[in-house]
């Protein structure tokens, strides 16, 4: 079965290095696509789905702005499993402050330079070792200006308040990016922040492996 994952915000396949699924999943890694102006995340889940084959029997992972992504696009297609790690299922989970920027229009004044800069990320993504703080500075200077500004503006603005049934939610207690309190997650990673995905790999891919049936 295809397994498709999409990374976090303007992130690549990189972020799934530690990820090892049981040997009946083929894994697939979704490149992001250019936003249009003033673009919804609904609207452009409709565009993105389209990477999708319509025959394909699969499952989609989602890290962290990936995962609310991934929850839109279970609502167009069929997947059979959706599986969200370091994310929300639902604008409901949003922090209030997320809100407040959306509603005031805080985040756009905010400039891209300083919402890549890596010591600004590495602060909110509990950076613990060398290898975690290589992962920041690569993406700080990788990821693209555009992406990063639409997508903070898509997730200030999400409106998808209800969970969809099903979805599996993977977090860290320590998350600061994401805050735990306002999340109602599945399974909870004590000691994981939001780069648990490399610092706390074993302990997601045994997760992994027990919600995909392969324990």
């Amino acid at each position: 079965m295809k397994a498709y994952f999409i990374s976090g915000l303007g992130a690549d396949k990189k972020a799934f290095q530690k990820i090892k699924l049981p040997t009946a999943y083929e894994p697939i890694f979704l490149d992001w696509i250019p936003p249009q102006k003033n673009e919804s995340l609904s609207n452009y889940a409709r565009r993105f789905s389209s990477l999708i084959k319509h025959d394909d029997a699969f499952i989609l992972i989602g890290l962290s702005f990936g995962g609310m992504l991934a929850s839109e696009i279970a609502r167009l297609r069929n997947p059979m499993k959706t599986i969200i790690i370091s994310s929300l299922a639902s604008s409901n989970e949003l922090p209030w402050y997320f809100k407040h920027a959306g509603r005031v229009g805080l985040h756009k004044a905010i400039p891209v330079k300083f919402l890549k800069a890596g010591s600004m990320i590495k602060n909110f993504m509990g950076v613990r070792s060398k290898e975690d703080k290589a992962i920041i500075y690569d993406y700080a200077k990788t990821a693209d200006p555009g992406l990063v500004r639409w997508s903070i503006d898509a997730i200030v603005n999400w409106d998808q308040p209800e969970r969809l049934p099903g979805i599996v939610h993977l977090h860290g207690s320590d998350d600061r990016m994401l805050p735990l309190r306002y999340t109602r997650p599945d399974f909870i990673i004590k000691g994981g922040g939001h780069l648990m995905i490399f610092n706390k790999a074993d302990e997601v891919n045994r997760i992994l492996n027990e919600v995909l049936g392969m324990n």
